[in-house]
């Protein structure tokens, strides 16, 4: 009895094994595994051609654009050329797996719609999640602003600065001071580009309203005309406006001058340093507050003076 039931186990081993030895010997399996194989790497081999020339494809139109009068900003096309590089490897990503779950005869039929009623159950708990990568499509769709562009989000925040990434889901700003701003794209309800035109570079200057305006027009223009050949920034020659206001003692004189977007921080500076030092060198100095101390414990009679 004992070698009975010894043997029975043994037996049912011995069979199984000689079962997966046929199984995996077997002329089909090999065919399959060859057939499959070749599919598969066709299948790799071809997703790889098409993602390949297809980023060249993309990178060489949108290259073609930027050079000609039509494109605004060579960031933004830049900003584009990545997504639409990124977009194409997941598409064509994708589409290969299921081509390969399809050659290894996976019912993809199944998967698919597994998965389209996950998707579905996701979104209706990922609606912020949805609503964040369809404003980031139109954002980047509408060419609202791109990488590089100097920008304020939501007037009522203080969300302003660089953009420095933008994504589907998320866009990020570097500020002024270093700070990152990390923003939803379903969060961004208006949009405050300064780097789209050109601007304005301002400066005024106060000088006392006992100054000889004309003078000071004819030490400046000269100046002025020197300034497109040293701020390659400049679009033309900035313009003496002359008188803006007059204040009490003071009397503001303007100048304007039209700079590429965003620089005219740096132009305005440059102006206001040199206009002052050519003022002060002709003897026409800036006004200033002047504060008159009176000593309490002089007595003033009528007529006296301090």
């Amino acid at each position: 009895m004992a070698t009975e039931v010894l043997d029975k186990p043994t037996e049912e081993l011995v069979e199984k094994s000689g079962e997966a030895w046929a199984f995996f010997t077997s002329q089909e399996l090999w065919e399959f595994v060859i057939t499959a194989s070749i599919k598969i790497v066709t299948i790799l081999v071809v997703s790889y051609l098409v993602i390949f020339i297809g980023k060249r494809v993309i990178t060489r139109v949108l290259t073609l654009k930027v050079k000609t009068p039509i494109n605004q900003n060579e960031r933004r096309q830049q900003t584009i050329i990545k997504l639409l590089h990124s977009t194409l490897s997941y598409l064509v990503y994708f589409s290969a797996m299921i081509a390969i779950l399809s050659a290894i005869n996976i019912n993809i039929g199944g998967l698919l719609a597994g998965a389209g009623i996950a998707g579905l159950a996701i979104g209706f708990g990922a609606q912020s999640l949805v609503k964040d990568i369809i404003t980031g499509f139109f954002i980047i769709l509408e060419d609202q602003f791109g990488v590089g562009d100097y920008i304020k989000l939501n007037t009522s925040s203080a969300a302003e600065g660089t953009v420095i990434e933008i994504g589907l889901r998320t866009t990020k700003i570097l500020g002024y001071t270093g700070e990152q701003y990390i923003i939803p794209n379903g969060q961004i309800t208006d949009v405050i580009n300064f780097s789209v035109n050109n601007s304005k570079a301002i400066v005024d200057l106060q000088v006392g309203i006992g100054a000889d305006i004309e003078k000071i027009e004819s030490l400046v223009k000269p100046y002025l005309e020197t300034l497109p050949a040293k701020f390659e920034e400049l679009i033309d020659v900035p313009v003496f406006v002359g008188v803006q206001n007059v204040v009490g003692v003071e009397v503001t004189i303007r100048i304007v001058a039209e700079t590429k977007p965003y620089s005219h921080f740096a132009v305005a500076r440059a102006m206001r340093k040199d206009i002052t030092n050519i003022l002060e060198r002709n003897g026409i100095p800036l006004a200033f507050q002047k504060m008159m101390v009176v000593d309490p414990s002089i007595n003033l009679g009528k007529g006296d003076e301090v």
